[in-house]
């Protein structure tokens, strides 16, 4: 027995006053309609109907239930009707998952921007420079780097494309000297960023070819806001992402070294599971930050890219 479709039964038998009549309303015979409320009475192992020729008489029992009935029921229809509007209206906790740089300096500012249109979604951003498996781990969003697309099951929008670039403070480069080519690294100290999405040499690519050379081991960290400050104090020559050097040039604590290279160049990526019964907050997410992202990145790389802010 559907136990919630004996209950719409009995519930119908009650509000029209007759087998018949709810029998016709639910698109059942009366024959059905009547073994429906008599299995549910069976398995209740109580009488919820009077029945006579003439009337149907809630008993005691019938009463109380009755109550209980619409109740469950009220909640079936509205929890029905929340999960089948998910796609249309955006509501409920967003589970979002980001790089630590890339949460930070893009999608933090952005947040309060998407509340204000969609204030009936709570976003949760959860910082890592590891990649989460997103299914296992309940994210709704992973917001991740690649030079291409991740190849996987997921479904994945590029949102906008970064590049990291050489800085180093004024007072070391008054003190070292300035590199005007890649070999001249050598001589200066490097620090190192030790990120899994970035490679551990810094590689230049021209007309005359490609060259490589390793950072130096006198300072190390995972962090590229923490190797900012570190090259900001003085430490050395530094190699990060465009979107966080910008603030320090802005404010003349770090300046740009070979601003012809741009290095580790990759995109930004929305990954999420399926494009069937897409949640509304998710599809409002990615189509927000598909708008955003790239304006935001503009205005970044006019930044570094300003000679007023180069060695």
């Amino acid at each position: 027995m559907d136990i919630l479709q004996a209950m719409r039964v009995f519930v119908r038998v009650v509000e029209t006053g007759s087998f018949t009549a709810a029998a016709q309303a639910l698109g059942y015979s009366t024959a059905q309609t009547s073994r429906l409320l008599s299995e549910l009475e069976s398995s209740l192992q109580a009488r919820l109907l009077q029945r006579s020729t003439r009337r149907l008489a809630l008993t005691e029992v019938g009463m109380r239930y009755l109550e209980r009935c619409r109740l469950i029921l009220g909640e079936v229809e509205d929890a029905n009707a929340e999960a089948g509007g998910a796609h249309l209206i955006p509501r409920g906790h967003l589970r979002v998952q980001s790089t630590t740089g890339i949460g930070i300096q893009l999608l933090a500012p952005l947040v309060a921007k998407y509340a204000e249109l969609y204030p009936q979604v709570n976003v949760d951003l959860t910082l890592s420079q590891r990649q989460p498996d997103l299914l296992e781990e309940g994210h709704d969003v992973v917001i991740t780097l690649s030079a291409h697309l991740p190849d996987s099951e997921l479904v994945g929008q590029e949102l906008g494309s970064i590049y990291s670039v050489l800085s180093a403070a004024p007072s070391y480069l008054k003190k070292q000297g300035i590199p005007l080519t890649p070999e001249a690294l050598s001589q200066h100290r490097c620090l190192h960023l030790v990120d899994p999405l970035f490679t551990d040499s810094w590689t230049f690519r021209d007309e005359q070819g490609e060259r490589s050379i390793r950072p130096g081991e006198v300072f190390r960290v995972n962090v590229a806001e923490a190797m900012a400050k570190a090259a900001e104090a003085g430490l050395g020559v530094c190699l990060m992402p465009d979107y966080v050097s910008m603030a320090s040039y802005l404010n003349g604590s770090l300046v740009r070294l070979l601003p012809q290279y741009r290095l580790h160049e990759k995109s930004i990526y929305a990954l999420y599971p399926s494009r069937r019964f897409l949640d509304a907050k998710v599809k409002t997410w990615v189509e927000f930050l598909k708008k955003e992202i790239p304006k935001v990145l503009d205005e970044h790389h006019a930044i570094v890219n300003d000679p007023k802010h180069w060695a």
